[in-house]
């Protein structure tokens, strides 16, 4: 299983509800995607406040590596990203991306 984790520095005064329009899009898309699920996202609820600016996250479990390319080169996807970086600090700079194999 691929854990596809993205982590995004929002621009300041983003609003919550354009964030949260951009996850419910990304997973309603992971729940219609074969292999895609578990698709898990929100702000950062963390005591340690470690953040360093990288207040929302979200989560997509991929059954392999195709299952998560399919997903990448999707255009429904290609456009939820857009929206992602446009409203991130500093573009594409503002986002973290790992694909982990677990």
């Amino acid at each position: 299983m691929i854990r596809h984790i993205v982590l995004t520095k929002f621009k300041p005064g983003t609003p919550e509800d354009n964030i949260a329009e951009i996850y419910s899009g990304l997973s309603a898309l992971s729940e219609k995607l074969p292999g895609a699920q578990n698709f898990t996202g929100g702000r950062s609820q963390s005591p340690e406040q470690i953040e360093r600016g990288y207040m929302h996250g979200f989560v997509i479990d991929f059954d392999s590596w195709e299952a998560l390319q399919n997903y990448a080169e999707n255009p429904e996807h290609q456009a939820l990203g857009g929206q992602l970086v446009a409203n991130a600090t500093g573009g594409i700079d503002g986002i973290l991306v790992l694909d982990l194999d677990v």
